[in-house]
């Protein structure tokens, strides 16, 4: 299990984190959420000692981290830390091999990587030569090659169109079901909602929820209503007090409800206006769980945006 418990960071005056505190359990994907220049990247840092925080810790099953450790763990930071001209697969292994792999070990990981992430032909391609989205990959098989504990991912799915996507995901899975542990951070959110079991929110340097996604949503007071009408314009919903219109298209209507609404009532109001074709009653989304814990706390501070650059 990777613990984050009770990091602070400054920079001058600008609070990168204040006391950030969350576990992240082996096993299971864990979505790392938060608005630029919340603090995802710096606390990643501190995991690495890429970072010193002024106050509080990581720990990894249980232990402070310490160097021995870190090579143990495969980190992919958003800002490419790879060679442009070195080949990729000699970069891949040479990586490899610093992370206590011997030459041979090291030249078979990086060969098997790049098969598997769909680029067993471009081993001996330089990476300036590569895509954007096969770059990433390759950064990705850097992270792997030792076959680590722990990974921890700054924009993995960044540039990946739906096939590089579609392999990301699927090797975390594997990992994750490998009992590795796995952190990742991502701006798109209906991706992290199909594919991970728990996220940490970070805004303003604090964690300000975690837990499994599951869980957060039944935690919420709030539920999605979506009603599709043949005939109907959807005026019905003047009679439904406190519900917020989120989308209206022709007869279909999505409303934002609070969880104690009468649903038959609110059944019976829309057939008098047409025939019902769609009656859900629906947690809400992931992005709107995050919108509102990020909200609350108020938005992120530019200037450790500049800083996490």
């Amino acid at each position: 299990m990777l613990e984050i418990r009770d990091l602070s960071k400054r920079y001058g005056p600008v609070v990168a984190l204040d006391g950030a505190t969350f576990t992240a359990r082996t096993g299971r994907l864990v979505g790392f959420l938060g608005p630029n220049g919340s603090g995802k990247t710096t606390t990643m840092r501190c995991i690495f000692g890429l970072v010193t925080p002024d106050r509080g810790e990581t720990r990894w099953q249980g232990r402070p981290i310490d160097q021995p450790t870190r090579l143990r763990f495969g980190y992919m930071p958003e800002q490419r830390g790879l060679y442009p001209r070195m080949k990729v697969g000699e970069q891949i292994a040479y990586f490899a091999e610093h992370h206590g792999l011997s030459r041979r070990q090291a030249r078979a990981a990086a060969a098997g990587w790049l098969e598997r992430l769909g680029l067993g032909e471009r081993m001996n391609a330089k990476l300036e030569e590569l895509s954007h989205g096969n770059q990433q990959r390759v950064q990705l098989a850097v992270a792997l090659a030792h076959d680590p504990e722990l990974l921890v991912l700054d924009e993995p799915f960044s540039g990946l169109d739906p096939i590089g996507t579609a392999t990301m995901t699927e090797v975390l899975q594997e990992r994750a079901a490998a009992g590795v542990g796995v952190v990742f951070s991502s701006h798109q959110l209906d991706l992290v909602e199909s594919i991970c079991e728990d996220v940490a929110i970070i805004a303003r340097g604090r964690i300000v929820a975690q837990g499994p996604i599951d869980e957060l949503k039944r935690a919420s007071g709030r539920r999605h209503l979506e009603v599709e009408l043949e005939g109907g314009d959807g005026a019905w919903v003047a009679g439904l007090p406190g519900a917020e219109v989120l989308d209206r298209r022709g007869g279909r209507i999505r409303l934002l409800v609070d969880e104690s609404v009468d649903l038959p009532s609110v059944l019976a109001l829309a057939a008098r206006s047409g025939a019902v074709r769609r009656f859900s009653f629906e947690p809400p989304a992931l992005s709107e769980l995050f919108m509102q814990a990020v909200q609350e706390d108020g938005s992120a501070d530019a200037s450790l945006a500049a800083v996490e650059r």
